[in-house]
């Protein structure tokens, strides 16, 4: 753990509910989960025990478009989980690497009949060899870092792998923008059709910093929250009777385990907006 991580964590795990891991390969060697025990335990040690923790996958590759052998990775996460109680793992429902190649950020899957049907085929068997649940996030769709091959409804191809599968779903609010955003929908616009998505089975909310560049969207993760993407999480929080928690990902901030300035405005929306939220659901 860096020094800045745990000036972070001593500093500001008061003011959240859970902690995210996101997964990434630290280099090419096995994919033993003994080699990243060292890393975990170390920021596991600053955590309350009662803490619960989420894992955000890399390796899952949901939108695949082939099958592929997934004992490997299967064994690496359930030895994460049985060792840090990951209380469910969430993976994009993308396509991270392709005939063992990885790709520089993850496509979506292919939005045909064939690519949904294997999707689905992907989803049910990682449901049935992961020993915590699986929770399937919305695609993103950044114009420029991404290509998109098909034509079928992404809100409605989601909700038809989710629910075929028996899986729940994590809705990234910046990943419903994006998606809304290469199609032209925006503004009031942008609300349309958002009932065609598994509301039903959403468990979780990601808002991470994003940023209109060029008039093209992009999810760069630096920590700055559009007023848009708390708009629209205002609007979506109350459909969704399952939620369990919104999850801020990525914040930037310093060796001192200072916010970012420019993060710190929409940042305090967002806990103001979460904790409104929670207080209705008591």
């Amino acid at each position: 753990m860096t020094p800045a991580v745990r000036e972070f964590l001593e500093r500001r795990l008061g003011a959240f509910s859970y902690l995210f891991f996101s997964f990434q390969p630290r280099d090419y060697g096995p994919l033993e989960a003994a080699r990243y025990y060292a890393a975990y335990d170390d920021i596991c040690g600053l955590l309350p025990a009662d803490m619960p923790r989420v894992f955000h996958h890399t390796r899952l590759n949901i939108g695949n478009p082939e099958p592929f052998d997934k004992e490997e990775t299967a064994r690496f996460t359930n030895d994460l989980i049985a060792r840090y109680g990951f209380s469910w793992v969430v993976e994009d429902l993308g396509i991270w690497s392709f005939r063992g190649k990885s790709l520089p950020y993850p496509l979506p899957p292919l939005l045909t009949p064939e690519g949904r049907e294997m999707c689905v085929e992907h989803a049910t068997q990682w449901r049935r060899l992961l020993d915590a649940p699986i929770s399937i996030e919305f695609p993103g769709f950044t114009e420029g870092g991404t290509f998109c091959l098909g034509h079928e409804n992404a809100f409605q191809y989601f909700s038809d792998v989710v629910e075929t599968a028996d899986v729940l779903a994590t809705i990234d609010i910046g990943h419903i923008i994006s998606y809304q955003w290469i199609r032209g929908v925006q503004g009031e616009a942008a609300l349309r059709e958002l009932e065609l998505l598994p509301l039903d089975r959403c468990i979780e909310f990601h808002l991470s910093g994003c940023q209109i560049v060029g008039n093209k969207f992009r999810d760069l993760h630096h920590g700055i929250l559009l007023d848009e993407q708390l708009e629209l999480l205002e609007h979506l929080l109350p459909l969704c009777p399952n939620l369990i928690g919104v999850t801020y990902e990525d914040p930037v901030f310093d060796n001192r385990g200072d916010f970012a300035p420019k993060t710190v405005p929409n940042y305090l929306r967002l806990a103001d907006i979460t904790e409104r939220w929670c207080e209705d659901a008591r």
